[in-house]
């Protein structure tokens, strides 16, 4: 007997929800910087740099470690402790805008500040002794590759901000981007020799693979147990380019499809018959070009 429309409706939303899957290469990274923020304040404090392929896991796993050391409200002394800050690179290697952007994710709004305190010199004071007081320990720095939409001379002021403030205020540093982002780190020798570089490669045909798929199937609100053939497993990996984010989507999107139907797991032939999303479309467009919409 099928499961009514509510609890369908729940289970799906618990699908489309962001769901962590902690896979050993997820977890090599987590361990390793869970070490570099609990690790004893020091004049050079150790920095990461995580590298691989868009949609490869990287904002997944800073996420997930932003979670584990979420801001604490201290009663005794009054103050918020927050021992990492999780911010995005700006568009561009803008130092201005990137601190206001530090003040913002703190809750310290620039727009309580004059014109004048708005200038880079103040705002980089305030943002030391703001950050200082919330006993920050970690700077995770996402969509690092951002960087490379400046000038060289902007790409290596940028990374003097990243530098300067990880030695303010003895905070690990970490960076995540692509990995063409990688060469412009090395831009700046300083950083990089801090800086320890950890890839995180696309998947391949391999048993670190398949279990992956077997621990996320797993983790979908599924009736059935889905016994997938080898051969699904290679064409997940070919329909997704070994991807983090586009297996997810796969697993997600058949994984619906499943209690829609009422199959209630994942078959090798709806495997065999999905499209992809980021192609799903494409036939349209290109007869949309060709009649000049």
């Amino acid at each position: 007997m099928r499961a009514g429309k509510t609890e369908e409706d729940g289970r799906i939303a618990l699908i489309q929800s962001d769901i962590w899957i902690g896979f050993p290469r997820a977890e090599q990274v987590l361990d390793r910087l869970q070490g570099m923020i609990e690790a004893p304040r020091q004049t050079r404090m150790p920095g990461l740099l995580v590298h691989g392929a868009s949609g490869i896991g990287k904002t997944m796993i800073a996420r997930n470690l932003s979670r584990r050391y979420a801001p604490e409200y201290d009663p005794a002394s009054g103050i918020t402790r927050t021992p990492l800050l999780l911010l995005q690179a700006p568009p561009a290697p803008d130092e201005r805008r990137f601190y206001l952007h530090i003040l913002a994710a703190v809750g310290a709004p620039a727009t309580a500040l004059s014109a004048r305190a708005q200038n880079v010199a103040s705002l980089e004071v305030r943002v030391i002794a703001l950050l200082r007081d919330l006993g920050l320990r970690m700077i995770m720095i996402d969509e690092v590759h951002n960087l490379l939409a400046g000038t060289h001379r902007e790409q290596r002021r940028f990374l003097n901000v990243l530098r300067y403030l990880s030695n303010e205020l003895e905070a690990s540093l970490v960076c995540l981007g692509v990995s063409e982002a990688v060469d412009a780190i090395r831009g700046d020798i300083q950083l990089a020799r801090r800086l320890d570089e950890h890839h995180l490669p696309n998947w391949r045909d391999d048993a670190e693979f398949s279990d992956m798929i077997q621990t996320l199937i797993a983790a979908m609100p599924l009736e059935k147990k889905s016994n997938l053939k080898v051969k699904s497993l290679k064409q997940i990996l070919a329909l997704t380019g070994g991807v983090t984010s586009r297996i997810f989507s796969l697993i997600k999107d058949l994984s619906i499809d499943a209690i829609v139907t009422g199959d209630e797991c994942i078959t090798d032939d709806a495997i065999t018959k999905w499209t992809p999303v980021w192609s799903r479309h494409a036939n349209a467009y290109r007869r949309l070009e060709k009649s000049g919409v």
